[in-house]
């Protein structure tokens, strides 16, 4: 008789806001985020926040890495990248170790460097 093994897979835990829901107040979040509604509040995220086309930040933010589609109304500090696409718009000032900027993202605001 051919014995069964058991199998534990584990998923990565993601945490995301729905298109069309809104939220006013500050959120925390120990995993990744990704974002497709409106927050009007800051945002604290240990992981990766992923700010969807449609969406809409208004509030600081301060996370590991951050990729934005939408639009940020607001001060990020990333611990490691920061990446506008060519969707985008920030207005704010950025601290980040690493940026990647596309052609087409608009970004108003001041831009400074972790120092290594």
């Amino acid at each position: 008789m051919a014995k069964i093994k058991e199998v534990i897979t584990t998923a990565n835990t993601h945490n995301i806001l729905a298109s069309g829901t809104q939220i006013t107040g500050d959120i925390s979040a120990e995993e990744d985020f990704r974002i497709d509604g409106t927050i009007e509040g800051n945002v604290n995220c240990k992981g990766k926040i992923i700010v969807g086309n449609n969406s809409k930040i208004t509030g600081d933010i301060n996370c590991s890495n951050i990729e934005i589609w939408g639009t940020v109304n607001g001060d990020i500090s990333c611990v490691e990248n920061v990446i506008l696409r060519a969707s985008s718009f920030l207005k704010g000032n950025i601290r980040m170790a690493t940026i990647e900027i596309e052609p087409g993202a608009k970004f108003d605001g001041s831009c400074s460097m972790y120092k290594e």
